[in-house]
């Protein structure tokens, strides 16, 4: 089937890491945030990607010219924000099968079974089938309601406590029949808010509830957390494990280190102390420093006795 990454987003969030870089690109071990997305995907099932974004395309369109992704990769290039609902009509050109189209959230890394997903959607004859995910409080996100035929009916958005009827939310991964892809208009508007509610009234949007790991990567705490997901379930196929934290080949480490990604030629100074980060490939930490929470961009350097948290350092900045 064709699969849609929503990427149109400026990784506002994650900046300055996505000042002037395509945050699709960014790297979670040895794969982009893009590969990490879609490899919930099985490549069997895979036709092509379609990735719509409106930033960072002549990066995103060199890494893919470059790359060997045991996929084809397509950009839908957004001129305008256009919402998810529009960012996927425009991308429609681009989509050659006959069967349903899965969509996915581009900075979702989750372990939600798209076999299964796709199975549901079949056997209960849906326009649209959603992925969800249980959350302990409803009241921050849109929560469905799924009866016990596996089909939702309803849409509660960000509901008070105490009145929720489910704790189940989108977890941005879906599949659409080519019918819905086809009423889709070329404006700015949202599959969330304008078009999911009047499928599941029609009685015809199914779902399918997973467990496992589900993080969105959008902001520097998540990014850590899908890093760390990422070393917990064994996504990775290159470097080694050490501990707790995964380094790249070539990473130098002569500190401290738990809970953290360390990347290419990256060197740890003596007595430098890191808990819980990502250090980019390039990047020095200098003697005696401690780093907790942060994210070290490419080719930064941290100077001998710095002491940081939480904190967001850019490519080749120097602390």
């Amino acid at each position: 089937m064709d699969v849609v990454v929503l990427a149109g987003g400026f990784g506002t969030r994650l900046r300055p890491w996505t000042e002037g870089r395509a945050k699709p690109l960014l790297p979670l071990l040895d794969k982009t945030l893009l590969e990490r997305v879609v490899e919930c995907v099985p490549l069997e099932m895979i036709d092509r990607v379609v990735v719509a974004a409106g930033y960072g395309i002549e990066e995103m369109q060199r890494f893919f010219d470059t790359s060997e992704l045991p996929y084809e990769v397509i950009l839908s290039v957004e001129t305008e924000a256009l919402g998810t609902g529009g960012a996927i009509a425009l991308a429609r050109k681009h989509l050659t099968g006959s069967g349903p189209i899965l969509v996915l959230n581009g900075d979702l890394v989750s372990s939600v079974d798209v076999a299964a997903l796709a199975e549901r959607h079949s056997s209960t004859g849906a326009a649209a089938t959603l992925s969800l995910w249980p959350v302990e409080d409803p009241s921050r996100f849109g929560v469905c309601e799924l009866n016990d035929s596996g089909m939702i009916r309803r849409f509660q958005e960000k509901p008070e406590r105490g009145t929720e009827f489910s704790n189940l939310i989108n977890a941005g991964c879906y599949l659409l029949e080519r019918e819905v892809l086809d009423s889709l208009t070329l404006t700015r508007h949202s599959m969330e808010r304008e078009v999911f509610p009047s499928i599941a009234e029609s009685g015809r949007m199914a779902g399918l509830e997973f467990g496992g790991f589900f993080v969105d990567a959008g902001t520097p705490p998540s990014f850590l957390e899908a890093a760390q997901v990422c070393i917990d379930n064994g996504r990775f196929s290159t470097g080694v494990i050490i501990a707790d934290s995964w380094f790249a080949d070539a990473a130098l480490d002569a500190g401290q280190v738990s809970g953290s990604v360390i990347g290419s030629r990256v060197k740890i100074g003596k007595d430098a102390n890191l808990l819980n980060c990502v250090v980019l490939d390039g990047a020095i930490i200098g003697e005696s420093v401690h780093l907790d929470r942060c994210l070290i961009g490419e080719g930064a350097i941290i100077s001998d006795g710095c002491r940081l948290n939480d904190k967001v350092v850019g490519h080749g900045e120097i602390i």
